[in-house]
């Protein structure tokens, strides 16, 4: 693949996570339940997949389903799934913690990229559920995060381009952000030429519906992601 991009692709098996991997994926973001939005895989799934994998394995932190706001007892199982996390070989946490009038929870969120240090954090979707994107940004970066995965405040990164095009510019060398939402090999080329990220993130949702053991389609759609982005000059 052309070095200038990264392709992330979800998912909840480690069938699918190597059918990514022989499709030219670059890293795999790991969950379970990806028909909810992904929740935490179990500590088996992801030791069997970092011990298969040659490539990145990044794993969701996320103890349940709905929103983002947690309370003290769930805040403190995410925590001991960070710790869990390191332990099992993986190379990054995914997770989004929010304050209950729709802010980044700035000093929890924080917490839990210290406990996963040395371990790049993406701060995932719950991102898009904030008030004001852009303030949203400066809250993310001080949390000390690495990368922001977003769709730009709707379901499509397509549709938002204009809006992750100023995310990047404003982020600059302080963060990544990482486009995700309605990602597919048909319009993959748009959204790196309109936003002008370097990072790619997909489930292929849209075309694969989730609990899919069709690994042979999606291996193939993965590929198609990874030779439309080689392909931009």
């Amino acid at each position: 693949m052309n070095n200038k991009y990264v392709l992330e692709i979800t998912v909840e098996t480690v069938e699918g996570a190597l059918a990514a991997e022989r499709a030219s994926a670059n890293r795999i973001e790991l969950c379970g339940d990806l028909g909810v939005g992904g929740i935490t895989p179990s500590v088996e799934l992801l030791r069997a997949a970092t011990n298969k994998l040659h490539i990145p394995v990044f794993a969701m932190v996320r103890p349940r389903a709905g929103d983002f706001v947690y309370s003290e007892e769930e805040f403190a199982v995410m925590e001991r799934t960070v710790t869990d996390v390191k332990k099992s070989g993986a190379n990054g946490v995914v997770f989004g913690l929010l304050k209950q009038n729709g802010r980044i929870d700035v000093e929890r969120t924080r917490e839990l990229v210290e406990l996963a240090r040395p371990l790049p954090v993406t701060f995932h979707r719950a991102f898009d559920e904030t008030l004001d994107l852009l303030e949203s940004l400066e809250d993310v970066i001080q949390t000390g995060a690495t990368r922001i995965l977003t769709s730009g405040g709707v379901a499509s990164a397509l549709d938002s381009a204009a809006i992750l095009a100023k995310l990047v510019a404003e982020a600059g060398d302080h963060i990544a952000i990482l486009p995700g939402g309605g990602i597919n090999a048909s319009n993959i080329a748009r959204v790196a030429k309109e936003t002008h990220a370097h990072e790619f993130h997909s489930g292929l949702g849209a075309s694969l519906p989730y609990g899919s053991n069709d690994y042979g389609k999606f291996e193939n759609e993965v590929r198609k992601l990874a030779e439309a982005l080689a392909a931009i000059q």
